[in-house]
């Protein structure tokens, strides 16, 4: 009660003053370190789009936030700067703070994420082996006829001039070959003069024709390359997959599958003749909203594909002989739902979501989730591997890697170094993981990790 009344004093010259109707408030946070913020993680707030002047108060369930119970007042450019600091016993999850204003006044929710702390362990039971990169890494593919791993890279924001393809010894993790993208063309045609390039992002390995996929996010399209030395077969132009991410390849159809997020579309190529076949659209079963597609997985032996959306946190199963979207169905406990994996076995789907840092194991047949297992801040990408029956989640704010059962249970919580990107498993019982870097001089990132159970 006394928290409600300081809300009241501090803000109200009337109880009906006049209401704010151009509210352009926006506020940031980060915790003051850089990590994730987590409970007991002091915390930098941003906020901008204010009127000048304009008092604000923050609150949790009526508890005032602001120190001493005094507003934020923002200056004459609408922005204010304040610190807090997150209670000790602060629960996980994406906490509803009110946002109040008085002069004019307007009432907001501002949603704050306190990450989980899952502590390190399980080490013992892996060997992993490391060696350092190139700047930028972002995925990596895995040749299962080969061994050979395939890693992209891809440096900053456009104009991106850093970025390349590597080629490397599954075992060894030595680069046998690396190359860089073509330079890419300028918006309106002819050389860029930029510099940029059509930089690398999603990989996905087609053993029946000796080839590799990339995406070319910045450009919206896809490329292939030759397995043998990474030179370049086709470069699709410009504007043929919007915002690409993955691409995943069924050898036996003769297929590639790209996401395009974003949008509600999955590119389709045919790998033999390397020619656009045209886009599956999935419709969500959210009223009013749009479907954006994020990971896919593919089962090759059913020929299922699986995407998930980062929009709206369902997933869809797709016929990838048809091309038809078989059933699309909400992830229960899934925010932002962004890495997705999938046990045939089983007939589970292991979806990993940054909003909510957790991995969620869905039923498919039912689409119930069977479990939610908080893994970490940012909870990227998912993995499973066949062999050992284990999932591997890359955390990228908490910087580990999480494996977990079938059942939900966490096997270990691995240390994987700066931003965890993304991982992928042989097949065989390896998995590589991908890291990304705070900079030149860190030691612990743009890292390659081998990790193989040990037997």
């Amino acid at each position: 009660m006394r928290a409600a009344l300081g809300v009241q004093a501090a803000l109200a010259r009337s109880a009906f003053d006049a209401p704010d109707t151009d509210y352009q408030g926006v506020i940031s946070a980060q915790a003051t370190n850089g990590a994730a913020i987590v409970a007991g993680s002091e915390v930098t707030l941003s906020g901008r789009g204010f009127k000048p002047g304009q008092p604000i108060l923050l609150s949790r369930a009526g508890t005032v936030l602001n120190a001493g119970g005094t507003p934020y007042v923002a200056d004459a450019d609408g922005a204010f700067k304040a610190t807090i600091r997150i209670p000790e016993d602060a629960a996980a999850g994406q906490h509803p703070i009110v946002v109040a204003t008085a002069s004019p006044s307007h009432a907001a929710i501002f949603s704050l994420k306190v990450s989980p702390v899952v502590p390190l362990a399980g080490a013992d039971r892996f060997t992993q082996t490391r060696a350092k990169l190139v700047p930028g890494l972002y995925q990596a593919d895995v040749s299962a006829k080969s061994g050979t791993v395939f890693v992209t890279s891809a440096v900053g924001r456009p104009p991106v001039r850093q970025s390349q393809l590597l080629k490397l010894n599954g075992q060894t993790l030595a680069v046998e070959a690396q190359v860089t993208p073509a330079a890419a063309p300028a918006r309106d045609g002819g050389a860029s003069p930029d510099g940029s390039v059509y930089a690398v992002y999603g990989v996905g390995v087609d053993d029946a024709h000796g080839t590799v996929w990339v995406t070319n996010t910045r450009q919206n399209t896809v490329a292939v390359y030759q397995q043998s030395d990474l030179s370049l077969v086709k470069q699709f132009e410009p504007g043929t997959v919007t915002h690409a991410r993955d691409v995943v390849v069924d050898t036996a159809l003769n297929r590639a599958f790209a996401s395009a997020t974003g949008t509600p579309n999955v590119a389709v190529f045919d790998t033999q003749t390397t020619a656009f076949v045209g886009h599956i659209e999935i419709a969500s079963t959210v009223r009013g909203e749009r479907f954006s597609v994020a990971s896919l997985q593919l089962d090759a032996a059913a020929h299922k594909l699986y995407a998930v959306s980062l929009s709206t946190n369902e997933a869809a199963v797709i016929d990838a002989r048809t091309g038809t979207v078989d059933k699309v169905f909400p992830v229960q406990g899934a925010k932002s739902a962004i890495g997705v994996a999938h046990d045939a076995k089983t007939n589970r789907l292991f979806v990993a979501s940054q909003g909510s840092d957790n991995l969620a194991i869905v039923d498919v047949a039912s689409g119930k989730t069977l479990h939610r297992v908080p893994t970490g801040a940012g909870a990227l990408n998912v993995t499973f591997d066949p062999v050992q029956r284990l999932a591997y989640v890359s955390n990228g704010g908490a910087g580990t890697v999480t494996v977990v059962d079938p059942d939900g249970r966490v096997v270990a919580n691995l240390d994987n170094g700066t931003f965890p990107n993304h991982v992928a498993n042989d097949g065989r019982g390896t998995v590589y993981a991908i890291n990304k870097s705070r900079g030149a001089d860190d030691a612990q990132g743009d890292r390659i990790t081998r990790i193989t159970p040990v037997r």
